[in-house]
């Protein structure tokens, strides 16, 4: 089992845990990391002589393992591209955030929201599950192809209630209220969520390894491909679904008051807004369930379940 992995199970077994651990492995100083720095981190990982079920109790082998989970894909062991990584999701989301959820007119909403799905579909991509495999052709070509067309479908969804509304009910009040309070923020959410069950679905299809609480694989499970796709795209569709929508409900209220005689200073409470609630959201919602997935072998496939005769078996989630 990779190191990653094996500090998830020891340190993150409740959300409380997972949470503070996210807070610092979010860091966007960590960015600043060499490769090199990665390595030697991953080496004194890799030769500790530490159990899996003893605490992290050494502060150089608690932020060798930090380096190490906001910067290693514990599946290939490689290092993750640098602005794929958890701590760069943060400064390069929030913008697209921002500009998806002023609702520009048009083809410029159709591109910020293209970019917006480009930027959170290539990290997931980058940092689900490496141990599915397809028949046929690589998993990384399937995913690249489902990828671009999960981007175009969740794009096109998301600008065309905007888009209908301008031209069929630009003077319905009823309607402006649905499309552009209601509609907007969960509609993006439930997209968001969507582009992650279609570029990891080879691993719902295929399956991921799962391992023993010894690190050895057991075998390839679809249940647990599939367990692991839905937790994360339930927590993205949190992430997102409280960031888009929260705001435009707090708005409401903030409109109310003498703010909003000044339209730059509603804008700023907006940006305010949903800067905080993105920046406490995404710990949040990445803690909401185990990095280091569990599933019961009862759960299993028959032919897994009969080869082990370990009761819970693990996998690596994703992010």
């Amino acid at each position: 089992m990779d190191a990653n992995l094996q500090f998830w199970r020891t340190e993150g077994q409740s959300f409380f845990q997972r949470f503070l651990l996210w807070v610092d492995a979010l860091d966007p100083l960590l960015l600043l990391k060499s490769s090199d720095e990665i390595r030697s981190s991953r080496f004194l990982l890799q030769n500790s002589l530490k159990t899996p079920s003893e605490p992290i109790q050494n502060d150089q082998t608690r932020q060798a393992f930090l380096l190490s989970l906001s910067s290693v894909q514990p599946d290939t062991g490689h290092i993750t591209p640098v602005m794929c990584r958890p701590p760069a999701f943060l400064p390069i989301s929030l913008p697209l955030v921002i500009i998806s959820s002023v609702q520009l007119q048009g083809k410029q909403n159709f591109f910020y929201q293209f970019a917006f799905h480009t930027y959170t579909t290539l990290f997931t991509l980058l940092n689900g599950n490496h141990t599915a495999k397809a028949e046929g052709y690589s998993v990384s070509e399937k995913q690249i192809y489902l990828g671009l067309g999960a981007i175009s479908y969740a794009s096109f969804i998301g600008a065309f209630p905007l888009v209908f509304m301008n031209r069929y009910m630009s003077k319905n009040p009823l309607g402006q209220l649905v499309v552009k309070k209601l509609l907007h923020g969960p509609l993006l959410g439930l997209m968001s969520t969507f582009t992650v069950a279609v570029v990891r679905s080879p691993e719902f299809e295929n399956g991921i390894e799962v391992m023993d609480r010894n690190g050895k694989v057991v075998g390839v499970s679809k249940k647990a491909g599939e367990k692991a796709v839905k937790e994360t795209a339930l927590s993205r569709a949190v992430l997102f679904g409280t960031t888009f929508f929260l705001p435009t409900v707090l708005m409401s209220f903030v409109e109310r008051t003498k703010l909003a005689k000044t339209p730059r200073a509603l804008s700023s409470v907006r940006m305010l807004l949903i800067t905080s609630l993105l920046t406490g959201m995404l710990p949040a919602s990445l803690s909401l369930y185990p990095q280091c997935g569990e599933i019961k072998r009862a759960d299993l496939e028959p032919e897994i379940a009969s080869s082990t005769e370990a009761e819970e078996l693990f996998y690596n989630r994703g992010i």
